[in-house]
């Protein structure tokens, strides 16, 4: 029975300090030393630490319910100190540097622990290296702040791993449910080639409405349903707004029709239906938002339903603080709609206050001047 006391628990606390450093510098991940030096030479700043901290604050509260172990330094302590925890430490080998090494041998020791359960922030490649540590023996809550983020063991948000790990914590009995370890090839979609692969399957409490899905590739629908979205808004652009074309099917169709290879999983710029940059990054968009009107033209990550948040991170805060809800424009084929079952399109920018802006309702474009309103979430 819930209303029964749960018994003392044992958190593990795992953050990647350099997850999502490639996201909104264009990057497209943040594996490896060298892309990691190039991320920081483009002004990248890590934020893993605050998405943790956002859910950690959420766990301060019951902190006479578990106690937290965590990884030393810049892998969790410094965050959890922060917010006011004492964390029994985990030191770390090679710290002020720090590799995926670390994440597999901090959760190994975890594991001998005794952990109940291991609470990181990162993104599909620290899921991968904790997978590798302890496979699918205890529980795991990923707190998504990488930029590949299609494994199923991750929160809609840090707010949905901090209301997970309090039930874990506070409640007597629990569900399960097995969830996916997918990763890219970080080079291949670079390259515009999407080449996912199973690693296997950790252990999640079961919330549906916490956990995100696994995301789900496009598959190969109708060509006719997608030109008839594409044409629909290249018939509404005027020719003095700036376009910004989103990662998917339907924007890279939408270039196709104006007559150019649109980068496959990055954003490209469209003026007077020409276009004028490719795979752009934060700070080009920031440059152009000063002296013209953008629209963001974005379709949903398939069986997750992210708008922002999830593979498209150059749509930063900083750049949707100066967009307005009204253009953004969202396309969907109806059958991708149709595959969320109901469940809203999430929202997921790292920023409480602009996540805010864009829930409610938005418009979705699903064929020829066929429109249907669909619900926003954070």
């Amino acid at each position: 029975m819930d209303d029964v006391v749960s018994p003392f628990k044992k958190i593990g606390l795992i953050i990647n300090p350099v997850a999502g450093l490639g996201g909104r510098v264009g990057l497209k991940g943040s594996d490896g030393e060298q892309i990691q030096k190039q991320a920081l030479s483009l002004g990248a700043q890590p934020y893993a630490q605050d998405r943790a901290k956002e859910t950690l604050a959420l766990l301060f509260p019951f902190r006479d319910r578990f106690s937290l172990i965590s990884a030393a330094a810049t892998m969790g302590e410094f965050a959890a100190k922060e917010i006011g925890f004492e964390p029994e430490i985990i030191p770390l080998k090679s710290y002020p540097k720090t590799t995926a090494q670390d994440t597999i041998e901090v959760a190994q020791k975890m594991l001998l622990e005794g952990v109940d359960l291991i609470l990181f922030a990162g993104g599909d490649g620290t899921a991968r290296d904790i997978y590798q540590a302890i496979q699918n023996k205890i529980p795991v809550v990923g707190i998504p702040a990488g930029v590949k983020i299609f494994s199923a063991v991750f929160a809609y948000s840090p707010k949905s791993a901090g209301l997970l790990v309090r039930d874990f914590i506070t409640r007597n009995k629990m569900l399960f449910q097995e969830a996916e370890i997918i990763d890219l090839d970080e080079d291949s979609y670079r390259n515009g080639v999407i080449a996912t692969k199973l690693y296997g399957f950790m252990k999640i409490p079961f919330y549906p409405h916490l956990i995100q899905n696994q995301k789900i590739p496009s598959q190969e629908p109708d060509s006719y349903q997608i030109e008839a979205i594409a044409q629909s808004v290249i018939e509404d652009m005027d020719g003095e707004t700036i376009y910004a074309l989103g990662p998917g099917t339907i924007p890279n169709y939408i270039g196709k029709l104006l007559g150019f290879e649109k980068t496959l999983v990055g954003i490209d710029l469209v003026k007077n239906k020409a276009l004028i940059a490719k795979d752009v990054n934060e700070q080009k968009l920031l440059e152009v938002i000063k002296n013209n009107t953008l629209k963001i033209i974005i379709t949903p990550t398939g069986g997750q339903g992210f708008l922002f948040g999830r593979g498209n991170q150059p749509f930063s805060p900083r750049v949707l603080e100066k967009v307005s809800k009204k253009d953004i424009i969202v396309v969907s084929l109806i059958s991708k709609i149709n595959g969320l079952r109901g469940k809203p399109l999430r929202v997921d920018t790292g920023d409480a206050q602009i996540d805010q802006k864009l829930c409610g309702y938005i418009s979705v474009i699903t064929g020829y001047r066929d429109k249907i309103v669909y619900r926003v979430m954070s």
